[in-house]
């Protein structure tokens, strides 16, 4: 690529976007004053960066991204494989970018950013082709105002990439507990509780699905819905739901899993809103795990749920064989039936109430619902690639209606485990 170009795309902050700093610059200082005294507060979020402009140039073998803050920027590097990924974690940042202002070009195929939680955010380019930085770092802009990320990209070989990888120091966070121990509730929930976990599918910088005429994301119909459940669920007696998120913010998978755990949950629904290529295809979906998906549509759909933790710059685990416990095939058969049951009690609520797939209790290798100890289920409530699913997904006396349906499926579901003692 020619130099002077990538020069000129680094000085771009300089002639583009000056107006709109400006008037952001504005607004986060009337923000910032209003939230000071929050602030103050030792347990409150760090303040946030505002990323208000971005810019990518460059071809197969060099590649440059560019993104203006209205401060300086602390960011760390990480490389991960399979597939190849780089990964720039931020601080906390407000992301002012326009959706084609990072179209995935030259070296990089997809482009991800957005918030991990309060304190975090991160920047996820995938690589087409194994690639490297060869310039990582925050300027300061010639006039004084505001500072420019960096980053020069190019291709290498892939042992190369495979070096960067296995050089690193970086860890990822731990994975569920390997022990389960179910003798042992939450110290959250109480012995005469049912805890229903409710997971709003994706979040923060993994935005999910996108309408077809609105363009809202999954991951605000799936927080929006879980929270009307929620309400609902919580003024029955006996039961307590929680969330494994209550805002935007994004949780991998296992994590997902772990949260419900930790919550004491004996329920675990997630919640998602997705699209297909044949618009013209709507309605409810309900899916259990299994080894073997029921049909193509709910194969393609588990493969593109499970890659989330790829969007969001997750490291996975490698595969470890399982010891042959018997006792833990059991429980796993148990709470397979579980869900099953669960799955059936969702149908039968939502028959001749609400539109339902042909076939709506399908099934496949969903890594959410993979605890070995508590019933799982992941609900489509409808697809965003129709029109008219997407019209009643963004309405609250839909929400409202599916909710009161799911709420009686739960009552269903739970009589036989009263009634048994359970």
């Amino acid at each position: 690529m020619n130099s002077g170009f990538l020069h000129a795309v680094g000085k771009k902050a300089a002639l583009s976007g000056r107006i709109v700093l400006t008037v952001l610059w504005i607004l986060f200082a009337v923000l910032a004053g209003q939230g000071a005294a929050f602030a103050s507060s030792p347990d409150a979020p760090t303040e946030r960066l505002l990323a208000y402009a971005a810019r990518i140039a460059g071809d197969d073998a060099r590649t440059r991204v560019v993104l203006d803050f209205d401060r300086k920027p602390e960011f760390k590097v990480r490389y991960i494989a399979s597939p190849d990924r780089i990964v720039i974690d931020l601080p906390a940042t407000a992301f002012g970018i326009g959706e084609k202002e990072l179209a995935p070009t030259g070296l990089f195929s997809d482009i991800r950013y957005g918030s991990v939680d309060d304190n975090s955010a991160r920047l996820v380019l995938t690589a087409a082709r194994p690639a490297r930085l060869v310039t990582a770092e925050a300027v300061a802009n010639e006039d004084g105002k505001g500072f420019r990320l960096v980053l020069d990209a190019e291709l290498v070989p892939q042992q190369d990439f495979a070096a960067l990888v296995a050089a690193q120091t970086w860890t990822p966070p731990a994975e569920a507990p390997k022990s389960i121990d179910p003798a042992q509730p939450s110290a959250d929930s109480s012995a005469s509780e049912f805890v229903i976990a409710i997971d709003a599918g994706h979040g923060g910088i993994d935005t999910g699905a996108t309408g077809a005429t609105t363009k809202t994301a999954e991951k605000d119909i799936t927080l929006a819905f879980a929270k009307v459940l929620h309400d609902k669920l919580g003024k029955e007696p006996g039961i307590r739901a929680v969330l494994t998120r209550d805002a935007d913010r994004f949780l991998s998978l296992s994590e997902r899993v772990v949260v419900a755990r930790q919550k004491g949950a004996q329920l675990l629904m997630s919640l998602h809103a997705d699209t297909l290529r044949q618009s013209d295809i709507r309605g409810a979906t309900v899916y259990t795990i299994s080894d073997k998906a029921s049909d193509h549509m709910a194969a393609q759909l588990a493969e593109r749920e499970n890659f989330s933790d790829t969007l969001g710059g997750v490291e996975l685990p490698a595969e470890t064989a399982e010891v042959n416990d018997i006792l833990l095939d059991l429980t796993r058969r148990e709470t397979q039936a579980f869900s099953i049951s669960l799955a059936q009690a969702v149908v039968g609520s939502f028959e001749g109430q609400i539109s339902l797939i042909n076939n709506p209790h399908r099934h496949a290798g969903f890594r959410v619902l993979q605890a070995p100890d508590v019933p799982s289920i992941l609900l489509e409530l409808g697809f965003l690639s129709n029109k008219d699913d997407e019209k009643l997904l963004l309405d609250p006396v839909w929400r409202e209606k599916v909710a009161d349906l799911l709420v009686e499926a739960v009552k269903r579901y739970r009589a036989p485990l009263v009634a048994n003692g359970g």
